[in-house]
């Protein structure tokens, strides 16, 4: 990784307002993976940037389905909200064909580690961890073709 940051989230706003900054950022090809215990933020983190794309409403948690696609003009950029929780093995996800989605979209992945260590080396890495008094710590890995990116500078 070519850089890292590390910022604190007092409450969920702040942790929504990062997901909207990085949508203000992101372009077609890139994965953004999300690290963090249950609880920690990843999905409040997704629905901030999905209703900077324009999302309306409040976007599921893709627990269940796995794979929560979202496309234009729902959004202005298409998609993919994965939730890897309940895969046990890479292979398991490999029917998925996450990275299809990376053609003309995003990738937004939690739960990114059941893939394996060397999946989406080219992601911004994000890692949410809670703190005693309930707010967040995030930390960013950043790839280099982040480096201008993120995170985002003051004016």
């Amino acid at each position: 990784m070519s850089g890292v940051d590390a910022v604190v989230l007092g409450d969920v706003a702040a942790t929504e307002a990062v997901g909207r900054a990085l949508a203000d950022v992101v372009r077609a090809g890139d994965v953004i993976a999300l690290f963090g215990d249950l609880g920690a933020g990843k999905t409040t983190l997704s629905r901030g940037l999905l209703a900077g794309l324009g999302l309306e409403g409040e976007a599921p948690s893709p627990t269940f389905a796995i794979v929560q696609p979202y496309a234009p003009p729902d959004v202005r950029l298409p998609v993919a909200h994965v939730d890897l929780y309940r895969i046990d093995a890479p292979e398991d996800a490999a029917e998925l064909g996450l990275d299809d989605y990376r053609e003309d979209g995003v990738l937004l992945v939690e739960w990114p580690e059941r893939m394996g260590a060397d999946a989406w080396g080219d992601a911004l890495r994000l890692f949410l961890v809670a703190t005693p008094d309930g707010a967040r710590r995030l930390t960013a890995e950043r790839p280099p073709s982040w480096e201008q990116r993120w995170p985002p500078r003051s004016t």
